[in-house]
């Protein structure tokens, strides 16, 4: 294999994880502004590398031609796939490799790669072609339109993962929903918050010191730099071809510790400057009132002194199951029509449903829980107290259902 002089690599940054307004000059390194720069972060993806760099340096080519660079930030693999990426530098002009030895961890890779680029829009995509890079392009329009942040987003429309088991569906749908509890107004503003795969405007993270843990710099971008309008771009999860996945547990646990640093060191986090979806909080909330009479009627029926005189718990529990499947048929026939309108299967409606149930379910413990609370310590009437937790579940029901229910999330 024929390689170039160890020179030819790029620097490692040190210190903080800092962007500034210009890359810093390298002695034989062009380091005049270009539009575009996408960081490719690589460990062990010797069998990967050549057929995305090839993919990438077509499509740009072709669209943005001389004004992009391709950024291999590779730790040191064992396979040696910086010594691949470095070999193909004679043949792709715009290729661009550091090696780290001393450091780890693909969100420090990727800023260490922002932090010697020369773009004024920076990206990040996967090297084991898991991200599928003709969806670049829908990104780089987006942001052309005006956007400050583009994401791709397996959970809006075209969007949708290739054969992931129900294990690891049910721990991306639980990271998310943790994250929708700590942090409502980083990972409120985007469908994917997990997503690896993005690009934003240089200016909205200049001067901004960045802490990522694991492999979520996205939460970091939202949460700590200035972005304003967000764009989102349907595409598949992709089953790799070549090496292994590096998705473990400690990945999940380094996301719940990044969440927590997150929220205790910036304390109000983002700018909630996405328009609230008020005409559909409009309709929720009247198919909630519905709601309200169903359960009003079913808890008087169960639980009055006068009737069957259930035990209070017991027969909220009941009267909230039944209304629920009140509140989930008119939102699937109203609220979100529009969604609902694109899967129309039994199958997909019942997995809405479950869905819907789970996530509400878990608003009825809360319900049930504020119930208790208001009546036995606050007001002695029933009825008063369950219309103080119906307000307060309502309010987790809305939001959860909104960023994770009556979505399109699968594609043929």
């Amino acid at each position: 294999m024929s390689i170039l002089e160890p020179n030819s690599l790029l620097s490692v940054p040190t210190g903080q994880l800092q962007i500034s307004e210009l890359p810093p000059s390298t002695v034989g390194v062009d380091s005049s502004p270009i539009f575009f720069s996408l960081v490719i972060p690589t460990y062990n993806e010797a069998g990967n590398i050549k057929a995305i760099i090839r993919i990438l340096s077509t499509l740009l080519d072709e669209s943005i031609p001389g004004e992009y660079e391709l950024i291999v930030v590779d730790d040191d693999s064992p396979d040696g796939t910086w010594e691949v990426a470095q070999s193909l530098m004679l043949e792709y002009p715009q290729l661009r490799v550091m090696r780290r030895q001393d450091e780890r961890g693909l969100s420090s890779a990727v800023i260490r790669g922002w932090q010697v680029a020369r773009g004024d829009v920076l990206g990040v995509i996967d090297g084991d072609l898991q991200h599928p890079p003709h969806v670049l392009l829908r990104l780089l329009y987006a942001i052309q339109k005006g956007a400050d942040l583009a994401v791709a987003s397996r959970h809006v429309e075209g969007g949708g993962v290739s054969s992931w088991s129900f294990i690891r569906r049910f721990l991306s749908r639980g990271a998310q929903l943790l994250g929708l509890i700590i942090l409502p107004n980083v990972l409120g503003r985007v469908s994917d918050p997990m997503s690896g795969y993005f690009i934003v405007r240089r200016n909205c993270i200049v001067n901004v010191t960045l802490n990522p843990v694991g492999y979520k710099v996205l939460l970091e971008v939202i949460g700590r730099g200035q972005v304003k309008q967000i764009a989102e771009v349907g595409y598949v999860f992709c089953e790799r071809k070549e090496g292994e996945s590096k998705v473990t547990w400690k990945q999940y646990l380094d996301y719940i510790h990044h969440l927590l640093r997150l929220r205790l060191s910036t304390g109000y986090i983002g700018r909630f400057s996405q328009n609230f979806p008020i005409g559909r909080f409009m309709r929720f909330g009247l198919v909630g009132l519905s709601g309200v009479f169903v359960d009003m009627a079913v808890l008087y029926l169960l639980s009055d002194p006068t009737t069957l005189g259930l035990p209070l718990t017991r027969s909220k529990i009941l009267a909230g199951e039944i209304a629920i499947f009140n509140n989930f048929l008119w939102n699937d026939a109203w609220t979100f029509a529009d969604v609902a309108m694109q899967q129309r299967s039994w199958r997909q409606r019942l997995k809405r449903f479950l869905k819907f149930n789970l996530i509400c379910l878990a608003g009825l413990v809360l319900n049930v829980l504020v119930l208790n609370l208001v009546f036995n310590f606050i007001i002695h009437n029933r009825y008063i107290a369950n219309l103080i937790a119906i307000a307060i579940a309502t309010i987790w029901n809305f939001w959860v259902n909104l960023k994770l229910s009556w979505r399109v999330t699968q594609v043929k």
